[in-house]
Parts: structure tokens; C-alpha cells; sequence
């Protein structure tokens, strides 16, 4: 017999000769056999009433609200909407402008604060049909492209209603773009 296979063969039977030296595991108890428990009622937890906007140190720590947005194009310009009709974003391009639209509860609203990364100011605003109020600015207003390239979100502040903390996804960019 070749060398080699000698080596093998050696090699072959030291691994079963030491694998006969380590004792078998042991064999896993039963399960314990299952009684039926008393249940234990679940604990009731009641949720804080809804009030007044939080704290926070920075507005930008707030939570953003809920909903996404939406883009659709139209005859003269276009439109974007965030969570449903909360907000919204209008471009009249004929006339170079750009309406912001925010659902309100009351009708006292006729102001409108913009709170951006770099920039805040309160704009004025009209009623609209509906509970609805909305300010009109100039598709070049700086302020716009604060809010498109803000560190993420934008605020809407209106005296009276819950503060929105919107993301400034691309439709805000895109609404901006097609007035200019």
C-alpha cells in the first residue's frame, strides 16, 4: 500500500477513536406537562386626552404629522397636497404663482407662519371656500425655496390649530419648478 494511504487510513481511525471518547449528550427532560392557568385580566391603559400641541425645545424635534404627499398636474399648473387636504401646494402659472393651502378648524385664521431650517415668516392668508385659508406668494419668493431645501421638514403654524410638520419631499420642488 502506497505511503499516503497509510497516512489516510491512520488519520481515519484516530478521528473515530476520539470521537468514541466523548460522552453522548444527554437526553433533554420532558416538557413540563401543561396545567391550565387562571388568567390573569390584562391591565386596562388608559390614553391621555388630546390637547394642545407638545413642548418641544425645537420644532424640528416634533413628530412629522401623518400622510404623504401627492402630485398631480393640471391645466395652467399643478398641485400638491399633503395628507389628504392639510396642506397643499398650488401653481397658477400664468400668473407666476403659488398658492399655500391649509385646512383649518375656525374661520378667524388670516395668518400663516412658515418655519424652515433657514428662514420663519408669517404670511398672510385669505378664506377660501370651505375651512380652508390660503396665502399667495411669488413663484421667486425665497421663502419657497427655503422650504424645498430645508434639513428635512418644514413647519406650518396657524394661530388657533395644530402645527404641521411636513417633510420636504420632491412634489414641494416640483410644484416650485413648474411656475418658474
Amino acid at each position: 500500500m502506497k505511503a499516503i494511504y497509510a497516512h489516510f487510513a491512520g488519520a481515519l481511525g484516530l478521528t473515530f477513536a476520539l470521537a468514541a471518547c466523548i460522552p453522548p449528550s444527554p437526553q433533554p427532560s420532558p416538557a413540563p406537562e401543561r396545567t391550565p392557568a387562571a388568567r390573569n385580566p390584562v391591565p386596562q391603559v388608559s390614553l391621555p386626552a388630546a390637547g394642545p400641541d407638545p413642548a418641544y425645545d425645537n420644532w424640528m424635534d416634533a413628530p412629522r404629522t401623518p400622510g404623504d404627499w401627492t402630485y398631480s398636474s393640471e391645466t395652467g399648473g399643478s398641485v400638491a397636497s399633503y395628507g389628504g387636504a392639510q396642506f397643499a401646494m398650488r401653481c397658477d402659472r400664468a400668473n407666476g404663482r403659488i398658492a399655500l393651502m391649509r385646512s383649518v378648524q375656525g374661520n378667524s385664521a388670516t395668518a400663516m407662519t412658515i418655519r424652515t431650517e433657514t428662514t420663519d415668516r408669517t404670511v398672510q392668508a385669505q378664506q377660501m371656500r370651505g375651512p380652508q385659508i390660503a396665502a399667495d406668494l411669488q413663484a421667486r419668493d425665497p421663502l419657497l425655496d427655503a422650504m424645498a431645501l430645508t434639513k428635512g421638514r418644514f413647519a406650518i403654524e396657524t394661530p388657533g390649530e395644530p402645527s404641521l410638520y411636513i417633510p420636504a419631499w420632491a412634489e414641494v420642488t416640483r410644484v416650485i419648478e413648474d411656475c418658474r
